[in-house]
């Protein structure tokens, strides 16, 4: 059985809601990723700021990011997965909810890694990865 954490992108990181998203697109830089999950005090998962969400729901919409926060950004139920989670699973809650990144949490509900299209394109195959992109682009 392959499992989400058999797939996931490892070292994920969490950005604090109260940090603001200049600083967010920064630490995005650094690690390389076009998402974050955001994290409460308690480093519960509150949602994910894409980078798309700083360009367009902040410095398109005339706001300063060095005065926004991730927090200010989270939006809807936060999904995530199990890392001992079935590849179907992930499958499932990612068409689910068309979603195209999903966080990986342990069983001390630390996070561990995010599943992202890159991680599906490598480990699905081809016709699979096609029915996904189907359901989850469907509508969009």
């Amino acid at each position: 059985m392959t499992t989400a954490g058999d797939i996931m992108h490892r070292g994920a990181q969490w950005i604090p809601a109260t940090e603001s998203l200049d600083r967010a697109a920064q630490l995005m830089r650094e690690l390389d990723v076009g998402a974050l999950p955001i994290s409460d005090t308690n480093e519960r998962l509150m949602g994910i700021l894409t980078d798309r969400d700083i360009v367009v729901g902040c410095v398109a919409a005339g706001h300063d990011p060095a005065r926004t926060t991730a927090g200010d950004m989270a939006k809807g139920t936060p999904r995530w997965i199990p890392a001992d989670a079935d590849i179907s699973d992930v499958l499932q809650e990612m068409q689910g909810h068309q979603i195209r990144r999903l966080p990986v949490i342990d069983e001390h509900k630390r996070l561990v890694g995010m599943i992202s299209e890159a991680d599906l394109a490598t480990h699905l195959p081809e016709d699979q990865l096609a029915q996904w992109a189907s359901n989850v682009y469907a509508g969009r």
